[in-house]
C-alpha cells in the first residue's frame, strides 16, 4: 500500500446516545507505520471513537475508509477481518492458558491423528508463537507459562503479538502502560516503535502524556466529543496539549 494514502480515514463521525452527542463530526486519518496519540480528558469521546472504528458502535453519521475504500464496520469481526485490532485494558487473555494457546485463542491449529481424530497441534502453535515473539523482539522464558504467571508487560506483549500474528494492519492500544512499572512501560513503548518500523499503524490512547510523546508521530486531541487540535509531536509540547484538552488553548504556535 502507498504510504501516502491513509490506512484509515474517518470523516465527520457522529455518535449519539439519546440526547447526548458523544462524538461530534470528528475526522482523522492514520498512515501505514504511523503512531498517533488520541488524547483528551475523561468524557472527551476517545473511547466512543475507537469503538466506532473497531465495530462495537455504529456511527450515526459519517464515513470510514480503510486502505482507500469506504467500509461498513458493523461488528468487531468486520474490523478484525480488515486488519483492525483493538486491545483494551483487560487484554482479553485467558489467564489459565499458556502463552501460545492465547496467541491462537479461538483460532487453534488442529491436526489429524491416525488420519481421523482431530487434536490440537501444540508443536505448530508453539513454534509459530516463538517466531512472532522473536520477530517483535519479545522475550518470554517459556511459552508454556500460564498468562496468570506473567508480568503486566509480558501480558501486554502477548496480546500485541497475537494481533500481529493474525495480520493486524492497525493496532489500537487503550492505556497500554497503565498499571505498569517504569521498566515494563519502556518495554511496551519499545514494542510500539518496533510495530511502527514494521509498517503496523498504531493509535495509542493514554493519560500518560510522557509515554505518548515518546512514541507518537502525531497527536489528535478531543474535548467534549469534538476534535479541538492536531499537532505533529515534534512541533508541540505537553503544555500546549494540556491546554487543548482542558480548553485553555494557547494562541501562540497554534494552527
Amino acid at each position: 500500500m502507498d504510504k501516502n494514502t491513509p490506512l484509515l480515514e474517518v470523516k465527520d463521525i457522529v455518535k449519539r446516545f439519546g440526547g447526548l452527542v458523544a462524538v461530534n463530526r470528528v475526522s482523522m486519518e492514520i498512515y501505514p507505520g504511523e503512531v498517533v496519540g488520541l488524547l483528551g480528558d475523561n468524557g472527551a469521546g476517545k473511547s466512543t471513537l475507537i469503538k466506532v472504528i473497531s465495530g462495537v458502535y455504529q456511527p450515526d453519521e459519517g464515513e470510514i475508509y480503510f486502505e482507500g475504500e469506504k467500509v461498513n464496520i458493523n461488528n468487531p469481526m468486520d474490523a478484525i477481518k480488515l486488519g483492525i485490532e483493538t486491545l483494551y485494558q483487560d487484554l482479553a487473555l485467558a489467564e489459565n492458558l499458556n502463552v501460545y494457546s492465547n496467541i491462537f485463542l479461538g483460532r487453534e491449529k488442529v491436526k489429524s491423528l491416525l488420519g481421523m481424530i482431530p487434536v490440537l497441534d501444540h508443536e505448530y502453535m508453539m513454534e509459530e508463537s516463538r517466531t512472532v515473539l522473536s520477530h517483535l523482539g519479545i522475550e518470554i522464558p517459556s511459552l508454556k507459562n500460564r498468562i496468570k504467571n506473567l508480568s503486566g508487560g509480558q501480558r501486554q506483549s502477548v496480546a500485541i503479538s497475537r494481533s500481529v500474528y493474525w495480520n493486524a494492519k492497525l493496532l489500537i492500544l487503550d492505556e497500554p502502560t497503565a498499571a505498569l512499572g517504569v521498566t515494563e512501560q519502556k518495554k511496551v513503548l519499545d514494542l510500539v516503535r518496533t510495530l511502527s518500523s514494521q509498517g503496523v499503524a498504531v493509535i495509542i490512547i493514554s493519560h500518560q502524556l510522557y509515554d505518548v510523546f515518546q512514541v507518537a508521530h502525531r497527536l489528535v486531541v478531543l474535548r467534549r466529543g469534538e476534535k479541538v487540535g492536531e499537532r505533529l509531536t515534534k512541533e508541540t509540547n505537553s503544555d500546549e496539549i494540556v491546554g487543548l484538552m482542558v480548553g485553555a488553548e494557547l494562541v501562540e504556535g497554534g494552527r
